[in-house]
């Protein structure tokens, strides 16, 4: 057997054994990358080293420490607290307000497991309390935090840009991070309106309402002053990466005092805002380093106040950086060995761009609805990068419709934020919620792909 071929297998095995089992899927790769590298290519141990993504650990580093200290000291809070006092009350805008929020924590950085650990018991205090669907509160934050994913400065984005990058294909930053946002959109606006966005807006608005569907009964506070912070093992999108199951994510609670009751910030606050935007602009109007620019940032902040950010360090989405940087090194492997060409001159040979594109799509969104989105992604863009070389179908639109295929799916309840909403549901009963994001997530798995490849792909073909 070839070395191309036993390390494509092995990287299917590795995705099953990542799926069934809770084992981090860097972890395994990074076996799987000294393995087959060592006996099946006789590569150095130097060359397999050789791999390892220095600088995007720096990137996941950096933007998960930010991303903690804004966490410990209420930013995230106050964030959400001020939205929905901006909208004044009007029920059907809360389900808006989780979406933004959502998706704009991850447009700046924060990895989408993380937001939706923050935000899920949050939104379901807001269905709880205004009697909001519960599928409709949650798919709000499953597709809000897809919706940012792939900005520039996020994990997903600087991923695939890198990788694109890195092989010397048209790229567009703004195109990649628009195409995740429309269709996230579109979802966000067909769930509100198939899960009671109407009778929300019939209600207008109004004050807190006794529990019904959907709702659960907190009390006024509650909702409008969360105290609750996720802080599951979320680690890297999906189940199959860290083994988080529904069963396995757990919330805490965070302390009220820290959260406050109003909107007045807090200096410390304040000057981690001014963080964050000096962070995006650094990176987007002044081309510099996110990962050092974000790491710059998180220590500043943590040099003002030490007491508050005790601890920040330790909630760095460690699992995560794991699982990406292991991929990227067994990637690194593959391209040594070959597979990566092998791979794309194999697809090429079925002589149909647009079957071979639709394929790519299917295969990106059925594997990242049960295992790791950022692993998928990892492994097919470079493996799809020998094919879009060809110049057959447009590496923009393709590379575009990949991502939107494999982060679309992460309502799943196995993915790591589908399990987050299934463990934080209230207002309806569990194993009920539980059927019905699976049968939602199977949907989407069947159209999402099929939607990404028809809007993306097949008009730059046709023209």
């Amino acid at each position: 057997m070839s070395a191309e071929i036993l390390s494509i297998l092995a990287l299917i095995v590795m995705f099953v054994i990542a799926t069934f089992f809770p084992v981090n899927l860097g972890a395994l790769a990074l076996v799987g990358a000294f393995l087959v590298g060592t006996l099946a290519a006789g590569m150095s141990t130097d060359d397999i080293l050789g791999a390892f993504p220095g600088s995007l650990f720096v990137i996941l580093v950096g933007v998960t420490f930010l991303f903690a200290i804004a966490t410990n000291n209420g930013t995230v809070d106050w964030l959400v607290r001020a939205a929905v006092h901006l909208v004044r009350g009007r029920i059907a805008a809360i389900p808006l307000v989780v979406f933004v929020i959502s998706a704009l924590l991850t447009a700046v950085g924060a990895p989408a497991p993380a937001v939706a650990a923050i935000l899920a018991p949050i939104a379901f205090g807001f269905a709880a309390e205004y009697r909001i669907h519960a599928l409709l509160i949650g798919l709000m934050v499953a597709h809000g935090t897809q919706a940012g994913a792939f900005s520039p400065i996020s994990v997903l984005g600087g991923i695939v840009n890198g990788v694109v990058a890195d092989a010397k294909l048209p790229s567009d930053n703004v195109v990649l991070f628009l195409s995740s946002f429309a269709f996230n959109a579109a979802a966000a606006v067909a769930v509100f309106f198939v899960f009671g966005g109407r009778d929300l807006v019939r209600r207008g608005a109004v004050g807190p309402a006794p529990a019904g569907d959907g709702g659960g009964g907190s009390g006024p506070a509650e909702a409008l002053t969360p105290s609750g912070s996720g802080t599951g093992t979320a680690s890297d999108g999906n189940s199959g990466a860290g083994g988080v199951s529904a069963k396995a994510v757990t919330t805490t609670a965070e302390p009220a005092a820290r959260v406050g009751g109003g909107l007045r910030l807090t200096p410390h606050q304040a000057l981690t805002l001014t963080g964050i935007v000096a962070l995006c602009l650094a990176v987007l109007v002044f081309k510099l380093d996110v990962g050092l620019t974000a790491v710059t940032v998180a220590v500043i902040l943590s040099l003002t106040s030490p007491k508050s950010n005790k601890g920040a360090v330790e909630k760095i989405a460690w699992p995560t950086v794991l699982l990406i940087c292991g991929v990227v090194t067994y990637v690194g492997v593959l391209q040594e060995i070959g597979t990566v060409d092998y791979v794309g001159t194999s697809v090429a040979a079925i002589g149909i761009p647009l079957l071979v594109a639709l394929l790519i799509c299917y295969v990106g969104g059925v594997v990242s609805a049960f295992a790791s989105t950022v692993g998928i992604l990892g492994a097919l863009v470079p493996l799809a990068v020998p094919f879009l070389a060809q110049g057959t179908l447009g590496p923009i639109a393709m590379i575009a419709a990949l991502s939107v295929s494999s982060a679309i799916v992460d309502v799943s309840p196995f993915s790591t934020t589908g399990a987050l909403l299934v463990a934080n549901v209230r207002g309806m009963d569990r194993d009920v919620f539980y059927r019905r994001l699976l049968t939602y997530g199977a949907v989407i798995v069947v159209a999402g792909p099929l939607a990404a490849w028809a809007v993306l792909v097949v008009p730059g073909w046709l023209g």
